[in-house]
C-alpha cells in the first residue's frame, strides 16, 4: 500500500463538545493488483486525525471504494497505521 495524494479539511466544531482539533484526510492509495483491498475503481482511505495540546492519534479510519464511497471493513496492519499517522502528522497543515 503506498500513499499517492490526499485531501485534507480541519473539521469545525461549532457545538464546542470536541477538545483540540480534529482533521478529515481521504489519502489516495495504490494498492498491487493481488492485494485483497485492490478494487477497479480504485481505493482511498478516510482518516479522522486528532490533535490535542502535543497528542496526535488516529481517532477512526475506513477504506472506502473511490468509486461508490461504500465502506469496505478492512483494517490497518500495525505497520500500516504507523505510517498513516506519520503521512497525517506530516500533511496536517498543507
Amino acid at each position: 500500500m503506498e500513499i499517492t495524494g490526499h485531501t485534507v479539511e480541519l473539521l469545525n466544531d461549532p457545538t464546542g463538545i470536541i477538545e483540540g482539533d480534529r482533521y478529515e484526510f481521504f489519502l489516495e492509495l495504490d494498492l498491487d493488483e493481488e492485494d485483497e483491498l485492490y478494487t477497479e475503481g480504485g481505493v482511498k482511505l478516510r482518516v479522522l486525525f486528532a490533535v490535542q495540546d502535543s497528542r496526535e492519534w488516529i481517532a477512526n479510519y475506513d477504506f472506502i471504494e473511490a468509486a461508490t464511497g461504500k465502506p469496505m471493513g478492512f483494517a490497518l496492519e500495525e505497520d500500516e497505521e504507523e505510517a498513516v499517522l506519520e503521512y497525517c502528522r506530516n500533511n496536517k497543515d498543507a
